[in-house]
């Protein structure tokens, strides 16, 4: 099932041809690619999951070069628009986009062997259940030794750290009781459970956290 996105929660405007345009994947996408640069491997396969509009896509592939990127989502419009920015890349590292559920069980029989998976701002759109397939099908999906890099807002020790936050999870709850913030906490231990080590939390910018985890040898 494809969980409806919360009105107000993932902005994605019409752009040129194809493309769709976020703000938020704008303001974020340097810091971003700074960040994977530093801690994914410098060779291997990578997974995008839930790339969106495809602006992070283009940024990651061109600062991890010796990374072969398999771009996803569940949505068709969204695939359009990733390809199209893979297109505008100087990148020869991207796959075509592909769809996938990643809060579906079995999904990681498709992608095996991944070096590296990266997820940006979803976990907060789904439910706990659906976080925790998630997680267990990424370390499915991951070789041993493999990373995985988790981008978004987290509850920190329960609490919602700042009015924005507290705003915008009052408004995921309203319209679906089962999705909002998880707590940073929760997540690593949940990961823990698939085997999933915890190797630091990344703050970053806008009050964000990027979650680093790596899969037991």
């Amino acid at each position: 099932m494809i969980r409806k996105i919360p009105e107000g929660a993932s902005i994605a405007l019409e752009a040129k041809g194809p493309r769709l345009f976020a703000p938020s994947a704008e303001r974020n996408r340097d810091v971003i690619a700074d960040l994977v640069a530093k801690v994914a491997p410098p060779v291997g396969k990578a997974l995008e999951i839930a790339s969106g509009t495809g602006q992070h896509i283009a940024a990651l592939a061109e600062r991890c070069p010796g990374l072969h990127w398999q771009p996803t989502d569940v949505l068709p419009d969204r695939l359009a628009s990733i390809d199209a920015y893979a297109s505008d890349s100087t990148a020869a590292n991207i796959l075509p986009a592909q769809i996938l559920v990643a809060t579906t069980p079995g999904w990681s029989d498709s992608y095996p062997d991944m070096q590296f998976i990266f997820l940006s701002n979803l976990l907060h759109l789904i439910s706990t259940q659906e976080v925790q397939v998630l997680l267990s099908e990424s370390a499915a999906s991951l070789e041993a030794g493999g990373k995985m890099l988790v981008y978004g807002p987290f509850k920190r020790e329960g609490k919602l750290t700042s009015p924005g936050d507290q705003s915008f999870h009052q408004s995921l709850i309203t319209q679906d009781p089962e999705i909002g913030y998880e707590d940073e906490a929760d997540v690593i231990g949940w990961a823990l459970t698939s085997d999933l080590v915890h190797i630091a939390t990344h703050e970053m910018p806008a009050n964000n956290l990027a979650l680093e985890f790596e899969k037991r040898d």
